[in-house]
């Protein structure tokens, strides 16, 4: 089993940049400034100083994810907050305070990690990697989790209109990694803090009042709840952290990339995700996301985590970023069959959930493995403090064993 997950996939150039790799970031926001931080800065003092940051790391994106499932189970096709639709029951109370709770934890873990680490003395590239690949996926699971609040009917949008607001947090996210690997500074959203603090008032009002709270029309702009929170995320993404990042990477004075063509090749796995994500979408014979929702999500979001961790990757070890990520070879070709192809629904149905399940192992199998050549490389342990003089390589433990014979 450990020979499957020795797979390089950092060639010497990955790793002598990490090996030189300084973390370098601006936050600007008031809320991270005055309240985040000087909470967080409370809160890691209380964390036993044997245990990990990384392990920190893991437990909160084991929550968020644990909040995806436990929604997925109780509002499988997102109908539990549509009133319009009785026969499927509301998702039960003490569903919305356990996801308050893992979310507050999570955004905690999250905000305390990197600080355990300086606290520790065992900051490193790793942690990082780990963490904003992690944050890559919980892009995913927090619409993922707010449109079960709304629900998919009553004041609220479709799922197709829901899948563009995805994509206005996977670009958002996305912008701030492209902008470090053109500027060398990792520049943190605004928003982030803003949306994760929003989220778990949500959770609460859900909680204390109902879904039946989210059933409103907004004066004046005569717009459903569900109808602005969409005008919001655009205006958020569209208005304020997609130029500002476009402007930042513009203003820069000393580019890490030297021409156009460098400067935006990240762009482009991107922009094909989005494109043959959203045609199947949109031309799917059978309504593919009408029809199963959570899985089309899942599997555009596991993509996308995985195109945002390889050009993390290049960012963080000064190496240029793929101009295609394969993953989206195989995805054209099922979009394709889906849209022209002689394939009845259930064939349709049944590729989707293949796609899902096949991306998900691949991406999991991707993140495995470069954890632990990193660990070798740098002869540390993922989850644990020690630090052994030197973990061997496969190589070297198969040399040794032939020395000794």
């Amino acid at each position: 089993m450990a020979s499957l997950f020795n797979y390089k996939y950092l060639n010497h150039n990955h790793l002598k940049g990490f090996e030189n790799y300084v973390y370098n970031s601006k936050d600007t926001s008031p809320l991270s400034k005055y309240v985040m931080h000087p909470f967080w800065n409370v809160v890691v003092k209380l964390v036993p100083m044997w245990i990990a940051p990384n392990v920190l790391t893991f437990v909160g994106f084991l929550m968020t994810a644990g909040n995806g499932l436990l929604l997925s189970i109780y509002d499988p096709e997102f109908y539990a907050s549509s009133d319009s639709y009785p026969q499927f029951p509301p998702i039960p109370d003490w569903v919305w305070i356990v996801c308050a709770i893992f979310h507050s934890v999570a955004h905690t873990l999250d905000g305390i990690d990197g600080k355990h680490a300086r606290r520790t003395k065992s900051s490193g590239p790793l942690g990082e990697l780990m963490d904003h690949g992690m944050d890559s996926w919980t892009a995913f699971f927090i619409p993922f989790c707010i449109y079960s609040i709304f629900g998919r009917a009553d004041y609220s949008q479709s799922p197709f209109h829901m899948h563009f607001i995805f994509w206005t947090i996977y670009i958002t996210f996305y912008l701030s990694h492209w902008e470090k690997y053109n500027t060398g500074i990792l520049y943190l959203p605004w928003s982030y803090d803003a949306s994760q603090m929003a989220l778990f008032i949500m959770y609460l009002v859900t909680y204390c009042y109902g879904h039946q709270i989210w059933k409103f029309t907004v004066p004046i702009l005569n717009l459903t709840s569900g109808e602005f929170f969409e005008v919001t995320s655009y205006v958020t993404s569209f208005l304020l952290s997609i130029p500002m990042a476009f402007y930042n990477v513009y203003t820069c004075q000393t580019p890490k990339q030297k021409t156009f063509y460098q400067s935006f090749r990240p762009l482009i796995s991107l922009i094909g995700l989005f494109i043959v994500s959203t045609l199947w979408a949109k031309f799917s014979p059978m309504n593919i996301i009408e029809v199963e929702p959570r899985t089309f999500y899942f599997m555009v979001g596991t993509v996308f985590s995985n195109i945002a961790c390889r050009l993390i990757v290049s960012q963080m070890s000064s190496t240029k970023c793929d101009l295609i990520n394969w993953f989206l070879y195989p995805l054209t070709i099922s979009t394709l069959c889906a849209i022209i192809g002689n394939i009845d629904h259930q064939q349709e149905l049944r590729l989707l959930r293949i796609n899902a399940i096949i991306y998900t192992i691949l991406h999991l199998h991707y993140a495995i493995c470069i954890v632990r050549q990193m660990c070798h490389h740098f002869g540390i342990y993922c989850f644990s403090l020690d630090r052994p003089e030197k973990i061997k390589s496969p190589e070297q433990e198969n040399l040794g064993k032939l020395k000794s014979k």
